[in-house]
């Protein structure tokens, strides 16, 4: 197999026409039996890259991933392509397991997903050794590193991989790694001779956006979903469960679809919470960064931090989780002076060992600089991860609306004198309170109202004096005690500012935003008939979705919806041009789209009843689906679906559509009113195992709505 084979999968199958950058050449690689590390940001396409090696190569690809309860999500999507592929997990009974495993003697299947701890097991590993194995695909190979955010010590002995089969390529893949977690990688999964494809970190879809909490940070939230985002999914980050649960109830009280899911809340209920996120188109999920890693869901429109992160590998890599269809995203944040001193003291009371958390009072900082910058927030992301960009990306907050600065040297001296008079063991509130002169009990209690220092802070009102210090915590002037109590002390940096040998420039306090740049238009398209044919394509894919249990991103994303759109086929050859639509999917939907595409392009022609008509006439004339597919030349399931309907308008009896017995009918609708009325099928056929077809079960239903 070679070139030509893996051209041939990427369009029959997946339905893309080409590769995108990288892809290709990693393929070509990983093909020849050759090991790669493989950098590519999220959304890039990682998953093919090893996808079409393992169908193209002789055997089974073996799949590392982190999360057993995204390996369901992942095999399913695989399967709507027509991609034999399975899992092995905890969550298998033991005769699922012995399926799954006799598959894989047999040589069904391209593709199997594991865990690191089942992978390691002498059963699994015993296994494989008696398997043809085409290759090993390490996914989220940044868990290997200890000093990443995501270190899972079961993935340090996946260099066993080399030990035992030196002769299966193996590739390692990741979104997050600077140059430091690279190294580790190499060296603890023994990939000294992978040839490395580093795609860059940028993804020029999304918009970062950073500012300060300077208002009611739940009313910002809610501004920026209606008006930017209605209707559309996303991901809200808070630091606290207890703040999660209060987001997500005040969102839901403003009539948004809000879901909590942090490690607090009952483990049923993360997953049901998480399954409808996955599954549903509006859903806006409140979480702890508990939540996320190796979500797949394509059409996550913007990423929201209520809190900062506390590395820029945690910020990239959570905003990495909205637009991963590439089309355009908003990843948005407003932090706090708050936030910065939590997050310090949570480093100070930390056990970790002094190394580490240096380490992590470097990344906090690092995360502060990016907060406070006044230049393009891209290029300074990029250049962290060892990326460059020549030029400013046009597609920041800082970009689109440069931030005002202003010489902030002498008040800058002020609060720092402040910091140093009143003994360098206060707050930022306290110290706000004898700039601004107050006359309260403790200050009169310490004398402060002495100092020389107090009520010479009258330029400034209290929450721009909050602002400042919060920027020269950032700028590492000031910093946090190590008790825990928030006081702050002078640093070295701070010296020269205070003695007047470095000027000092901060940016404006609480900037207005243009409403211009940041208001988008409720709909999605400016053409409200575009608009309602954009919303119909969605409610089909939906319908499709819930009859069979997955979430509705696996029928089609919304990229190819969009693109159907735009081009309007009308007919199968021309819908299997679309991007995202390969055989199988083209068997499977490709009727039932034409027929909503074709009834908004010619609503006085009614060509969906005429077309149903069609089918009913031939079915009254004696026809049987199959016989109807064949004449009319389309499949059997569009014929079924157009006999469904007909059997919910009382035009044609269920019993000369399914001629089943009766006791076999009970049996269907039983098992349909078990499962909410059938408005998903996949239970109800799961139920029945197997024994009728989903047109069958989809004819009863429509008979029991009738």
């Amino acid at each position: 197999m070679n070139t030509s084979s893996a051209n041939h999968i990427l369009q029959s199958v997946f339905g893309y026409d080409n590769f995108r950058p990288q892809q290709q050449v990693i393929v070509d690689h990983l093909i020849a039996g050759s090991d790669a590390l493989v950098l590519m940001p999220t959304g890039g396409g990682k998953s093919l890259c090893y996808q079409i090696p393992a169908i193209v190569r002789n055997g089974v690809g073996i799949v590392v991933s982190p999360l057993i309860a995204l390996m369901k999500d992942q095999v399913d999507a695989l399967h709507q392509n027509g991609v034999r592929a399975a899992f092995l997990n905890s969550t298998l009974s033991p005769d699922e397991v012995r399926e799954v495993e006799d598959a894989l003697h047999r040589g069904e299947l391209d593709l199997l997903y594991v865990a690191p701890e089942r992978l390691m097991m002498p059963r699994t590993l015993d296994l494989i050794e008696h398997i043809p194995v085409s290759l090993f695909a390490i996914d989220e190979a940044h868990c290997v590193s200890q000093w990443g955010h995501d270190f899972r010590p079961e993935y340090v002995q996946l260099s066993v991989l080399h030990e035992r089969f030196p002769q299966i390529p193996r590739i390692a893949l990741t979104a997050t790694a600077d140059n430091a977690t690279r190294r580790e990688i190499i060296e603890r999964l023994a990939l000294t001779e992978a040839r490395q494809f580093i795609n860059g970190f940028d993804r020029p879809n999304i918009r970062y956006r950073i500012s300060d909490n300077s208002s009611n940070t739940r009313e910002q939230l809610l501004r920026f979903i209606r008006n930017e985002h209605p209707g559309d999914a996303g991901i809200v980050y808070c630091l606290s469960r207890k703040r999660v649960d209060n987001v997500a109830k005040w969102l839901t009280s403003k009539g948004l679809t809000a879901l909590p899911y942090h490690a607090g809340l009952p483990a049923q209920v993360r997953q049901q919470n998480q399954e409808r996120f996955l599954r549903e188109d509006e859903v806006i999920i409140v979480a702890t960064i508990a939540f996320g890693m190796g979500i797949d869901k394509p059409d996550v429109r913007f990423v929201a931090h209520l809190n900062l992160p506390k590395s820029l590998e945690a910020y990239y890599q959570e905003t990495g989780r909205a637009g991963r269809d590439n089309q355009p995203a908003n990843a948005w944040m407003v932090y706090g002076l708050q936030d910065v001193i939590l997050l310090k003291q949570m480093q100070a009371s930390s056990d970790a060992p002094e190394e580490i958390k240096r380490i992590e009072r470097h990344k906090l900082d690092t995360m502060l600089g990016l907060c406070e910058l006044t230049t393009c927030r891209r290029q300074a992301l990029l250049r962290y991860f060892g990326d460059e960009l020549e030029k400013p990306c046009g597609n920041c907050d800082t970009c689109l609306e440069p931030p005002e600065t202003w010489d902030a040297t002498a008040t800058a001296q002020k609060a720092l004198s402040c910091v140093h008079r009143t003994g360098q063991r206060f707050g930022v509130g306290y110290l706000v309170d004898v700039l601004l002169g107050k006359e309260n009990e403790r200050i009169l209690r310490f004398g402060h109202n002495k100092a020389s220092t107090y009520g010479i802070g009258s330029e400034l009102n209290q929450s721009e004096w909050r602002d400042l210090y919060r920027q020269l915590i950032a700028r590492g002037l000031l910093a946090v005690d190590l008790e825990g109590h928030g006081g702050l002390h002078l640093t070295e940096e701070s010296r020269p500012v205070l003695r007047g040998e470095q000027p000092l420039h901060l940016r404006k306090f609480s900037r207005k935003t243009k409403a211009k740049s940041r208001e988008r238009k409720a709909s999605r398209f400016t053409d409200p008939k575009k608009n309602d044919l954009w919303q119909a394509l969605r409610n089909r894919r939906q319908q499709l979705a819930d009859e069979q249990g997955v979430p509705a991103y696996m029928i089609f994303h919304d990229a190819t919806l969009a693109e159907m759109l735009e081009n309007q086929p009308e007919t199968l050859t021309q819908l299997s041009n679309i991007s995202g639509v390969g055989k199988r999917k083209l068997a499977d939907y490709g009727e039932t789209f034409l027929d909503v595409l074709n009834d908004y392009r010619n609503p006085g022609k009614n060509t969906q009843s005429d077309t149903e008509e069609e089918t009913l006439q031939l079915f009254r004339l004696g026809m049987d689906a199959e016989a109807i597919a064949a004449q009319r030349g389309l499949k059997a399931i569009t014929i079924y679906n157009h006999l469904a309907k007909g059997i919910e308008r009382d035009e044609v009896p269920l019993s000369e559509v399914v001629p089943l017995p009766q006791h076999q009918l009970e049996a269907i609708r039983f098992a349909i009113e078990q499962y909410e009325g059938g408005k998903r099928l996949k239970p109800v056929f799961d139920a029945l195992e197997g024994e009728f077809s989903y047109e069958v079960l989809r004819c009863v239903r429509s008979d029991m709505t009738r």
